[in-house]
């Protein structure tokens, strides 16, 4: 069998991968994208109906092409992302190959470089970059036996509210996915729970400019300040409904049914951690901290943004927070369905090279791995609060492409 040789080899054709497929182009290094099924596949398959970008077009792009047929304002639905990709990839005319999984990559013998197995052959590239992303493989918690007699699904199988069956609906992780899952839910007839634990809830907009804006004005992008970043904690945003900023007493109001963490399952009784009312105050904070924040940058700067004081203002506390929902029978409460808002863990079985810790956690330096030649890119915090978003991948990748051509720079050096 005839073996493909190639110096880098790129693994998914997603925003990371297309990124890195960008740069490395631009400095004439030799590459192919390898991408299981389609360009951007997750944001066509792996995500419900609604669901729209979480920045507006003006933001959520590359620098080397704006959205074509829609407002700079408008935050784009799943299918506009995906045509986005596919629009980016002809530009470049990016070696992609779509329908190509990658089943192993292990480090070559005696010689530099790894073995790359796939549904097409195999491979030999000097430098490998795992372009895989964050979102990898549904991470749903040990609660719920699937025996239960109740429906379970992950936020990334959700689709819409017929998809459901009959009764009413606990919603686990109140972020970007739980929170506009559990609104579309109620506003399509259901009952619904929404399980809400620690968070980070900032203001979708305010004083005319979108959170995206202020993310790069305060410099909360680039984390250079002195504050701490709360890290593992759900990011409350949304794009939802042309975009607004997530409230949970809102929510709550329009029949929502707010409970805490979710702990445990026992004899059909789901109970819930004390505390729902002490999150939902550090939400706030977080949320009047950008407010102030905001003003000061906008009186040192002489700025004329239109003021905002209805931002300040909060609604009353509903019920479920003053009097908290502790445990919930299932059977008695109606509930058929969970839905776990749960986030996603990472899946490198594939990468069989010494680049993890021993938790299996990717160990690296702004994406240069432990294991010389192999990359990760995409990956959260991988630099910064920005890199597993568009924005920040693609500075991002222009790093790690940098560090190849320099390597590769290495290996051909010859003493004169």
């Amino acid at each position: 069998m005839s073996v493909e040789k190639i110096n880098t080899l790129v693994v998914g054709a997603g925003q990371a991968g297309v990124a890195m497929s960008e740069h490395l182009g631009l400095m004439g290094i030799p590459h192919v994208v390898l991408e299981r099924s389609r360009i951007a596949e997750r944001w066509r398959s792996e995500r419900w109906d609604s669901l729209v970008a979480n920045g507006p077009a003006w933001h959520d792009r590359f620098p080397g092409l704006k959205f074509s047929g829609i407002s700079p304002e408008t935050f784009p639905p799943k299918e506009r992302m995906a045509e986005y990709f596919e629009e980016y990839v002809a530009m470049l005319q990016a070696p992609v190959r779509t329908g190509v999984e990658v089943h192993k990559v292990e480090r070559l013998s005696g010689r530099p470089g790894f073995r790359v197995s796939t549904s097409a052959g195999e491979f030999e590239a000097r430098n490998v970059v795992a372009a895989t992303g964050p979102f990898q493989s549904p991470a749903i918690p040990p609660i719920v036996p699937a025996q239960a007699k109740v429906q379970q699904l992950h936020s990334s199988a959700y689709k819409n509210p017929g998809q459901l069956a009959e009764g009413a609906v606990l919603v686990v992780g109140a972020g970007a996915s739980g929170s506009q899952i559990a609104e579309e839910l109620r506003k399509a007839g259901k009952q619904v729970y929404l399980s809400v634990g620690e968070h980070y809830r900032p203001p979708r907009a305010y004083r005319g400019r979108d959170y995206c804006w202020w993310l790069g004005a305060l410099g909360l992008w680039d984390e250079v300040k002195i504050k701490p970043k709360k890290k593992h904690v759900a990011f409350a945003v949304s794009g939802y409904e042309g975009g607004k900023t997530v409230d949970f007493r809102r929510l709550a109001h329009l029949g929502i049914n707010l409970v805490g963490l979710t702990r445990a399952l026992e004899d059909g009784v789901m109970h819930f951690e004390p505390g729902l009312a002490e999150n939902i105050a550090e939400g706030d904070r977080a949320y009047f901290d950008v407010l102030r924040d905001a003003d000061a940058y906008i009186e040192d700067n002489g700025l004329s943004f239109p003021p905002e004081p209805e931002a300040w203002e909060l609604l009353p506390d509903p019920e479920c927070l003053t009097r908290p929902i502790l445990s919930l029978d299932l059977e008695a409460a109606g509930v058929t369905t969970i839905l776990w808002a749960t986030g996603f863990k990472f899946d490198f079985s594939w990468l069989q090279v010494n680049a993890f810790d021993d938790k299996g956690e990717p160990y690296h330096k702004r994406g240069i791995s432990a294991e010389s030649g192999i990359y990760f890119l995409g990956l959260p915090n991988l630099v910064n609060r920005a890199s597993s978003f568009i924005y920040g991948v693609w500075h991002d990748a222009k790093y790690v492409a940098d560090h190849i051509a320099l390597q590769n720079e290495y290996m051909a050096y010859e003493k004169s």
